[in-house]
């Protein structure tokens, strides 16, 4: 008889069919790596709702968390009076994720997304197509176009708000305003050089966001946005217009390559206009070209001419070389100095020095010159601000020239001495004849308005006030009907000026068929309470002289701006009216010819040698001086 199976087992079933008989130590095996199992889930659970949930909590955030930016408001940029010139408008950026963009999107939903975003069906589809995880499909779109692409509910195709600037002056202020791009950063003008204090600190906002990009939660943590601060310019917008208008309807007259205009309150140091052409449109830029961008009364540099003698003929009587009633013999019109022949438009004869700015004398100009050293020029030029940018706080502000005394032959002292050898932009001239305007101080020009700037401001002294005074006197005379520049009279005030024509210089040497024709005036006398300065580059059509291209610029400009500054008229409008047919215009002289620098312009009327302070032989009693007693030179003639 066989003895049974021994070994032990588990039955499973008791059906014989289903029965399933293990061994023992199967079992307890079977057994154990449940029981593992299941400890290994409970290890694992707690380790989650545990240690682990941070860990967990954050892998699940950032799948679904985001922080969303919340943009702060740029500031706005004001003029004096409070009128807005730059502000930001309230836009939608159009996005997309080109992978959640269905790949049989309807043509007639993409051509209705392309018209509203004014871009061909090509580009639009090229764009959703990109093997990117985002991109912008179209930024800075109006809310109402934006609403109509929301409406058109096509997946993938998302939204964020931003900013789009807005200026509601347009080319009146392009050059000074500038603008910002895309991303809403100053790139020219205020908008740039006031980048830090416009621009504002943006905020942030974290949310849960669905697999479609929505909004489901927000969270509480938070960083509120601060919007940027509020820039005040100088700018009196009316002034701006004014100045801007006449400067367009002037370029258009005379066929100008360009031009440039600027008003300064004597009282205050404050820009009150400045304008260029041509111009652009900041909110309109798809054509904008490089030369429409530049800022001309900052950036471009030229050699001013006749404008800069009152400056030589201050020092002189600041230092006592000569007095205005000191006479200066012109002789027959021509003038040799060390090999180089220097020519006035007609022979003056003996001239006061009143006379000499009267009638824009190049050898007047020339022989007061020669009662300086170089360095008492230089150190006056400096003083006044040439051969050095302008600190006004505006990108691309150009110093000019000004070489060392050091380096100046006589000739070229003498040419300075009526502008040709130095160049200047034409905010350094306006800003120097601040200096004879407010009575020998040279003020601290600015653009920006603070608190407390109705105030007069306190400049640096560079001529003495009874210099200023007497320069102020000649000045009035030029624009009266034995000056050069009668043209830029103003009706009902009296005021006072000096008009500057120049050749153009080019790489090989003075263009005499180009001309940079300009005038710098005050009004009104004898206490000025403005200085304007007028520019225009290359005029072709009419005259070319100062006097009567910029001239009447002046006039216009000035006598509007004393009337919106309320500045009452101080004598009988029919004094001051010049007709067109009795006007005369003396230009503003080349420089001299010869070695140096080359000759004289045409006037356009040769000056009566009859005029005011004018004589053509000196008194008997009148001391004669020679060039080489310019150290002990008081008044008598100039030889």
């Amino acid at each position: 008889m066989k003895k049974g199976n021994s070994r032990k087992s588990v039955a499973f079933s008791s059906n014989s069919i289903l029965s399933v008989r293990l061994p023992m130590w199967r079992s307890k095996l079977v057994v154990f790596l449940l029981f593992m199992a299941f400890v290994a889930l409970a290890a694992r659970a707690f380790w989650i709702q545990g240690p682990g949930n941070a860990f967990y909590q954050k892998q699940g955030e950032s799948r679904y968390q985001r922080t969303v930016e919340l943009p702060a408001t740029r500031g706005k940029i004001l003029d004096r009076n409070g009128l807005v010139l730059a502000t930001s408008l309230p836009v939608r950026a159009i996005w997309a994720l080109p992978e959640d963009v269905p790949d049989d999107l309807g043509a007639d939903k993409l051509t209705q997304l392309g018209q509203l975003l004014d871009m061909s069906t090509t580009d639009l589809r090229k764009k959703l197509s990109e093997d990117k995880n985002f991109v912008y499909v179209k930024r800075q779109v109006p809310l109402e176009v934006a609403a109509k692409v929301a409406a058109l509910d096509i997946p993938g195709v998302y939204q964020r708000n931003e900013y789009k600037r807005f200026y509601p002056e347009g080319e009146v202020t392009a050059h000074l305003i500038g603008f910002t791009n895309v991303e809403d950063e100053g790139q020219e003008g205020v908008e740039l050089s006031n980048q830090k204090i416009l621009e504002g600190m943006p905020g942030i906002r974290h949310v849960i966001k669905d697999r479609m990009g929505h909004v489901v939660e927000d969270l509480d943590e938070q960083v509120v946005p601060h919007d940027g601060q509020d820039v005040r310019l100088s700018i009196d917008s009316k002034i701006q217009y004014i100045a801007w208008s006449n400067l367009k309807a002037a370029i258009e007259k005379f066929k100008a390559k360009a031009g440039a205009a600027m008003v300064v309150d004597v009282r205050t140091g404050e820009v009150l206009a400045l304008v260029n052409f041509p111009t652009y449109n900041p909110n309109d830029r798809s054509h904008l070209t490089g030369e429409q961008l530049r800022n001309r009364i900052l950036t471009d540099v030229f050699e001013p001419g006749s404008i800069m003698k009152p400056f030589t003929v201050s020092l002189a009587l600041d230092l006592h070389r000569v007095s205005p009633t000191t006479l200066v013999d012109t002789g027959p019109g021509h003038f040799t100095l060390d090999g180089a022949t220097i020519t006035d438009d007609a022979a003056f004869g003996v001239l006061t020095v009143g006379g000499v700015i009267q009638k824009s004398s190049n050898i007047g100009a020339t022989k007061i010159a020669m009662t300086l050293r170089p360095e008492e020029m230089w150190d006056m030029y400096t003083s006044i601000g040439l051969g050095q940018a302008p600190k006004v706080g505006f990108p691309g502000a150009a110093a000019g020239r000004l070489r060392p005394w050091k380096s100046w032959r006589r000739i070229e002292q003498a040419t300075m001495s009526y502008g040709y050898g130095l160049s200047v932009s034409l905010f350094q001239l306006a800003r120097a004849y601040t200096a004879i305007a407010h009575d020998g101080q040279l003020l601290p020009v600015t653009i920006f308005r603070h608190p407390g700037d109705d105030q007069p401001v306190a400049g640096t002294q560079v001529f003495s006030p009874t210099t200023a005074r007497e320069v102020r006197t000649m000045l009035e005379s030029v624009v009266s009907t034995q000056g050069t520049s009668p043209a830029a009279a103003v009706p009902g005030y009296r005021v006072g000026g000096k008009s500057g024509t120049a050749y153009k210089h080019e790489a090989h040497g003075y263009n005499k068929s180009k001309y940079r024709a300009s005038f710098v005036g005050m009004a009104p006398m004898p206490n000025p309470r403005i200085v304007v300065a007028v520019s225009l580059d290359e005029p072709t059509a009419g005259s070319h002289f100062g006097g009567a291209v910029s001239g009447p610029v002046f006039s216009a400009i000035a006598g509007d701006t004393l009337r919106s500054l309320n500045v009452p008229p101080d004598m009988p409008v029919k004094q001051l009216v010049v007709s067109d047919d009795t006007a005369r215009e003396t230009p503003s002289n080349p420089p001299a010819s010869g070695a140096a620098v080359a000759a004289s312009d045409k006037r356009a009327v040769a000056a009566a040698n009859t005029a005011a302070n004018v004589t053509k032989k000196p008194a008997a009693t009148a001391r004669r001086l020679t060039v080489a007693e310019n150290a002990r030179n008081s008044p008598g003639v100039v030889r």
